[in-house]
C-alpha cells in the first residue's frame, strides 16, 4: 500500500494531480470532505468560510489530527490512496504513524495560481488580486494552533512538484515521481510473511493463558498450521476445558496436568491427520518450543525452527535441537 498526501496553496494543481492518480487506481480522500460531512450533519452551508471555521473548531475540540484520523479509519490497506487538503502538521504526523506515507507539495507561481482560480470560477474563490493575497496569507499560517498551517505542512513535504507549465508536462513529472515511489515499495520478506501468518493463526487459540501460533512451510508453501488449545472435539480452554489453565498454574509447573496441546504439536499432528509429510520442512512459531514439542519437531523430521518470542523454558530445548541437527533462528518481534 502507498499513501500519497497532497499539500500546497490554492491553484497550485493539487486537484490535477489527484485526478491523475485516481484514474491510476488510487483511492481519493480529502480532509476537507470530512469537514463537509460535518457541515451536512449540522445543516450548515458549504462555503470556504464555514469549511475553515468548522475545521478549526473540530481540531480544537477533538485534537489537531482529527481530520486525518477520520480518513485513516477508512483506508483499505490493500489499496493505494491519495489524500488531499492536508493543512495542519498534526495531520501529517498522524498519517506518517499510519505508515507508507509520502507527502507531496505542489507549487506554482503566485500569479499563475491567481489566473487559475479566476479561470475555474469556483464559488468562494477570490477574483481580485488583493483578496487572493489575503486568502493566501490567512491559510498559510495562524497564531491559533488549531487553525490551518499550510506553510508548516509544506515544510514537511518529502518531494516538491512544480506546476508552472502545461498539464501534460505536470502529469509527466507526476508519473515519474509516483513510479519512483512505487519502485521503493517494500513487501515483507519470506520469514516476516510466514511469522505474520503465525501471529494470525495464534489469534484463533482458545487457551486462556497464552496464545501461540505455528506455521509449517515446505518449498515456500504452507502445508499446515496450528494454535494451542484443548484437543479436537473437547471443551475449549476458554470455556473451562483445561483445569490447569483455569487455575492459572505457574509457568512450567504441573505441565502433565495441562489438557491443552501446543501450537507446534497441533501443526505437526494436523499434517499427519491429512497425510502430509513435514520431513525437511520449516516450522515458524510465535514462541520458542517447549521440550515436548522440540522432541516432536526432531522426530517429525523438520529441518528448521524459526521462533519469535523466547519461551521461559527454552534452553534445554534449543540445545537438543542443535544436537539433533535442526537449525534454530529467532525472528525478533520487532522484525515482523
Amino acid at each position: 500500500m502507498i499513501v500519497i498526501g497532497l499539500t500546497g496553496p490554492n491553484g497550485s494543481g493539487k486537484g490535477v494531480l489527484a485526478d491523475f492518480l485516481k484514474v491510476r487506481s488510487f483511492v481519493f480522500h480529502s480532509l476537507s470532505d470530512e469537514i463537509r460531512e460535518e457541515l451536512a450533519a449540522r445543516n450548515v452551508p458549504v462555503t470556504r468560510e464555514n469549511l475553515i471555521r468548522i475545521g478549526t473548531e473540530l481540531r480544537a475540540k477533538e485534537g489537531t489530527a482529527v481530520l486525518a484520523e477520520r480518513v485513516i479509519a477508512k483506508l483499505d490497506r490493500d489499496r493505494n490512496h491519495v489524500i488531499d487538503s492536508i493543512r495542519h502538521p498534526a495531520e501529517v504526523e498522524a498519517l506518517r504513524r499510519f505508515g507508507s506515507f509520502t507527502l507531496l507539495r505542489v507549487e506554482a507561481s503566485t500569479e499563475l495560481r491567481f489566473e487559475r482560480l479566476k479561470a475555474r470560477a469556483r464559488e468562494g474563490d477570490p477574483d481580485v488580486w488583493e483578496a487572493f493575497k489575503a486568502l493566501d496569507a490567512r491559510e498559510a499560517g495562524s497564531e491559533d494552533a488549531n487553525a490551518q498551517q499550510i506553510r508548516s505542512v509544506e515544510e514537511m513535504a518529502d518531494y516538491v512538484l512544480v506546476n508552472d507549465g502545461t498539464i501534460s508536462e505536470f502529469e509527466a513529472d507526476s508519473a515519474a515521481l509516483v513510479s519512483k515511489l512505487i519502485g521503493n515499495f517494500r513487501r515483507p520478506g519470506w520469514d516476516e510473511y510466514c511469522m505474520s501468518i503465525a501471529k494470525v493463526v495464534a489469534s484463533r487459540s482458545n487457551c486462556v493463558k497464552r496464545k501461540v501460533g505455528a506455521v509449517i512451510v515446505k518449498d515456500k508453501r504452507i502445508i499446515s498450521t496450528g494454535y494451542n488449545g484443548t484437543p479436537r472435539g473437547t471443551k475449549n480452554c476458554n470455556e473451562g476445558g483445561c483445569p490447569r489453565c483455569q487455575a492459572l498454574g505457574a509457568t512450567g509447573a504441573n505441565l502433565s496436568e495441562c489438557l491443552c496441546s501446543h501450537a507446534e504439536e497441533n501443526a505437526i499432528t494436523q499434517a499427519a491427520y491429512h497425510g502430509t509429510s513435514v520431513k525437511d520442512a520449516i516450522i515458524f512459531t510465535t514462541y520458542s518450543s517447549c521440550l515436548l514439542c522440540t522432541k516432536m519437531i526432531i522426530n517429525a523430521g523438520l529441518s528448521e525452527l524459526i521462533y519469535g518470542s523466547a519461551y521461559t523454558l527454552q534452553n534445554t530445548a534449543i540445545q537438543l535441537l542443535h544436537e539433533a541437527g535442526v537449525k534454530v533462528r529467532q525472528l525478533r518481534p520487532e522484525e515482523f
